[in-house]
């Protein structure tokens, strides 16, 4: 059995095929997936995921990149994040990759963010590209580690990863730690212990070899435990225990409860 800890259902490309999507899950072992929320406008959508399938779950967050939506209050957050099966604050954080400027309206948003979560117990979904020093800096100013959460699609260095797992925090890893040039987040895989590591797709994103290129499905997950499993030398069903193991109890999910 394998979890795709992060996946974006909702997204026009992946929602009009939510049933075949299923099916190829159930067919590759995949047997529950997180779906992420990205801005206040799409979390009914994305709530009416989980809510309309037992084996999904979903968050409520507004992703550092989107500039022209709602702008989250505590309050926005916190309410949602007490409806059914709503179990994480994000996906949130700091991408400073895409954006130019001033940035501090990423940084509040990212501290708004915590600050829910530490109201109302939840876990948080994070995300950081070219922004890592601000990130953790801002995690420990806001303490984060009061309910921990992820490090989501990582690919950061070791360092990074280990100021994360300092926190209390889970390592996520896509299909890009299958692509052949990611040698220095190869690394990273073999050094994160098995206890505090998740796998996703980031779906519709990021597809793993073989299907590197192509849109991206949670169906593909296995092959991020798989590389994982290579890189470590142990079996592949040691990775999918282990990291179903890790979702269900980050996200304080009963696993014997659909």
């Amino acid at each position: 059995m394998y979890v795709d800890s992060h996946c974006h259902l909702s997204f026009p490309e992946l929602h009009a095929r939510v049933p075949e999507i299923r099916a190829a899950m159930a067919r590759a072992g995949v047997d529950r997936a997180l779906c992420i929320c990205t801005t206040l406008e799409e979390f009914d959508t994305v709530h009416a995921l989980a809510t309309a399938h037992d084996n999904f779950w979903a968050t409520v967050g507004v992703h550092p990149d989107n500039e022209d939506v709602q702008e989250p209050t505590l309050d926005d957050l916190a309410r949602r994040a007490a409806l059914p099966r709503i179990v994480a604050i994000g996906e949130t954080g700091l991408d400073y990759y895409r954006q130019e400027g001033d940035l501090e309206w990423q940084r509040e948003r990212f501290r708004t963010h915590i600050r829910a979560a530490r109201e109302t117990g939840k876990p948080l979904v994070i995300h950081t590209r070219s922004a890592a020093d601000d990130t953790l800096r801002i995690m420990r100013d806001e303490r984060a580690a009061d309910v921990g959460g992820v490090m989501h699609c990582f690919t950061e260095t070791w360092d990074v990863a280990q100021g994360a797992l300092d926190l209390g925090f889970h390592i996520s890893f896509s299909g890009i730690v299958t692509f052949k040039n990611a040698t220095a987040l190869k690394d990273v895989a073999q050094r994160v212990p098995l206890e505090r590591m998740l796998i996703e797709t980031d779906s519709p994103y990021l597809a793993p070899v073989p299907y590197r290129g192509k849109r991206n499905e949670p169906a593909y997950v296995p092959h991020v435990a798989q590389e994982i499993a290579r890189l470590r030398d142990v079996p592949v069903a040691t990775v999918a225990q282990a990291t179903s193991d890790n979702f269900f109890q980050l996200f304080r999910i009963d696993p014997n409860v659909h």
